[in-house]
């Protein structure tokens, strides 16, 4: 049974929503890596330093058993060596630009909870993000996650996910 996943992948292609859904199924913790980044206050974030995010994130990785999900990569290198698998979701961006459009909307009207203000300000990152990921990042997960072989697993599309279950039970 996995019992340490780590999931990547860019804003939109549903890493939230799968850590929950597996946090749930495998009766797993689940950790966002945008909240090891950030302090969550009543008044305004605060961005952790470097020292008390790496910490912070070893905190985590040293527990027996985990879920941890973000875009980052550059400095989760511990994750990616602890992690069971290591999840790649790679959904297409014309996916992911209307899973951001969707999820703004949702956060607008008060449907969906969000760690921080939907503002078009944030709105139009998403989109800044996405592209980026299309035209950079990928290729840089790609490069840093061949070192982990067989542990990585790319997901391109929904269908794929179910295997994900299968393996985890």
């Amino acid at each position: 049974m996995m019992k340490k996943i780590h999931i990547i992948g860019s804003v939109g292609s549903g890493k939230t929503t799968l850590a929950r859904n597996l946090s749930a199924n495998l009766k797993l913790p689940h950790y966002e890596l945008d909240n090891v980044v950030w302090k969550r206050c009543q008044t305004s974030d605060v961005r952790r330093s470097e020292k008390e995010r790496d910490q912070f994130l070893q905190s985590l990785i040293n527990s027996d058993a985990w879920i941890i999900e973000g875009v980052h990569y550059e400095w989760v290198q511990a994750s990616f060596e602890n992690a069971d698998v290591i999840l790649l979701l790679d959904s297409p961006y014309r996916i992911r630009t209307f899973r951001i459009i969707k999820r703004f909307i949702l956060q607008k009207l008060g449907i969906e909870k969000s760690n921080y203000k939907p503002t078009f300000t944030m709105f139009r990152k998403m989109f800044v993000w996405n592209r980026d990921f299309e035209d950079k990042n990928r290729q840089e997960i790609m490069t840093l996650l061949s070192e982990f072989g067989d542990k990585v697993i790319i997901i391109t599309d929904n269908t794929e996910i179910e295997k994900i279950y299968k393996m985890g039970a």
